[in-house]
């Protein structure tokens, strides 16, 4: 085995304290998404989706990673072939933790964009919709944060790492969102061998060919240990 694909959702970095999205209690039942999370919603009222973001950003500026995102830090140093991780999440908890080989598909909490030029910087604690661009001076910035009805970020280079991969592991992610609900059959469609881990197996049985179900601060450190003691 040479080459590791690891796909991360919402469900690793649940267990440091920032929200999951799809669960009864998730994200989006406590906000409508059609006006924090598109770019009509930011058209329409930016000051609130500022703010959304600008209490993402504090929250996740004040967790730590855990163990499962130490353990796939180390994974990356210690193993002898590539590992690569695929992030849907807009939190710095990877490399936090030390993972370098780190595709954040969707964006990053950490970064503001313009949407007048499509500049990109570091985004400060607090945005606000008036705080014009360093490269154009529009006030036009936006956090760096791929909407519903975007495309999300690399996806050539994401799916040439699927094509690959020799294992494709899944870990703390609904499944349910495209295009990353079907890397799984991208990637078994090229030969990989299939791994998910997640508190439930996903909802069409069979679709990896194996599920480790439980928490990831538990699950996934076992996993790389096991994976680790035989490479």
């Amino acid at each position: 085995m040479e080459r590791i694909v690891i796909l991360t959702g919402a469900g690793i970095s649940a267990e440091s304290g920032l929200g999951t999205f799809r669960d009864k209690d998730g994200l989006w039942t406590k906000y409508d998404l059609n006006e924090v999370a598109t770019p009509e919603g930011f058209a329409r009222n930016p000051d609130l989706v500022h703010t959304f973001y600008n209490a993402r950003r504090a929250n996740a500026a004040g967790a730590a990673p855990n163990a499962a995102h130490d353990a796939l830090a180390e994974l990356e140093a210690r193993f002898p072939g590539e590992v690569l991780i695929v992030t849907q999440n807009v939190d710095n908890l990877h490399e936090r933790a030390g993972s370098r080989n780190v595709i954040h598909m969707h964006g990053e909490l950490a970064g503001a964009l313009c949407a007048a030029c499509d500049h990109r910087w570091p985004a400060p604690a607090v945005m606000q919709s008036n705080d014009p661009c360093p490269a154009c001076t529009a006030a036009k910035t936006r956090p760096d944060i791929v909407w519903f009805g975007e495309m999300p970020y690399r996806m050539e280079e994401i799916a040439a790492s699927l094509w690959d991969a020799d294992l494709f592991v899944s870990i703390g992610t609904s499944g349910e969102v495209y295009p990353a609900a079907g890397f799984v059959d991208e990637a078994k469609s090229a030969g990989a061998v299939t791994l998910e881990i997640n508190l439930e197996p996903s909802r069409v049985p069979g679709l990896f060919d194996r599920v480790i179900s439980g928490p990831a601060s538990q699950a996934v450190p076992q996993w790389v240990a096991e994976l680790l003691a035989r490479s």
